[in-house]
């Protein structure tokens, strides 16, 4: 069994690597193993949203955080890959949650800033950066600013220039990397990564989004898929619904994962 800080050591040394991290998000022990199972695999991301979703709650830090953290640390208990976790905003208490998160064997986590005051956003990035430094873990943490998301009809400049602004300041108070979501065109990326850094910039695989191959030649460390693999999932879900209620089968080549 690989040591937690072990574990976090590796998912800083993912990010750092050249070759880009692809993070296919998960929700739930059995979602795990099955990523984990998969060749080419080297960490797991949760997805907040679905996790929420999987417990009948709508998305935004409506889940109770104890139960957020439960599935969270049965999903890193199930796997020995290195965990990162999505904690929303960190509940009203980033410090604290991300500390609850280690201590049940998560290594890494996106916090959002919600577009908060930058003063307020950057405690809350510090607070969880404390926290991976008092339990004597090398914490990735992924503070990730939702200029794009809640951009509206901004000037895209604007946008852009806020993105950079608050990830630069996220990074400076210890944050390992920056998460910009959002359906991002290639002059974005590129800027972002011109001014953030190689490997400090993630973003999220949404529908329209730049290819893998792009992605990795900009400099950008990492593509996690969000609420989108269990999109996926639903999607076949329901096909083989209607599919059955047709008259049909199950589907030619599906495999019994569990």
């Amino acid at each position: 069994m690989t040591s937690i800080v072990e574990k976090a050591r590796e998912l800083q040394r993912l990010h750092a690597d050249p070759e880009l991290l692809l993070l296919v998000n998960v929700w739930d022990v059995i979602t795990a193993r099955v990523v984990a199972d998969v060749p080419g695999t080297r960490a797991l991301a949760t997805a907040s949203h679905s996790i929420a979703a999987a417990y009948g709650y709508e998305d935004g830090e409506r889940i109770p955080r104890d139960l957020m953290i439960e599935a969270v640390g049965r999903i890193a208990a199930a796997v020995d890959l290195p965990v990162t976790a999505d904690l929303e905003a960190g509940y009203g208490d980033p410090g604290g949650t991300v500390a609850r998160a280690i201590d049940v064997g998560v290594v890494g986590a996106n916090l959002e800033d919600q577009m908060k005051p930058l003063h307020d956003a950057v405690r809350a990035v510090e607070a969880a950066v404390a926290a991976g430094e008092k339990a004597g873990v090398p914490f990735v943490l992924n503070a990730r600013t939702d200029a794009f998301l809640r951009a509206g009809d901004q000037d895209r400049e604007d946008v852009l220039l806020t993105a950079v602004e608050r990830g630069r300041a996220f990074l400076d108070a210890g944050a390992s990397t920056v998460f910009v979501p959002g359906l991002l065109d290639e002059p974005t990326v590129t800027r972002l990564v011109e001014a953030l850094g190689e490997r400090k910039v993630n973003v999220i695989a949404v529908p329209g989004s730049l290819p893998l191959d792009v992605l990795q030649r900009l400099g950008v460390a990492r593509v996690s898929y969000g609420p989108w693999s269990q999109n996926v999932a639903l999607t076949a879900l329901a096909d083989l619904t209607t599919a059955v209620h047709g008259g049909g089968a199950l589907p030619a080549g599906t495999r019994k994962l569990n």
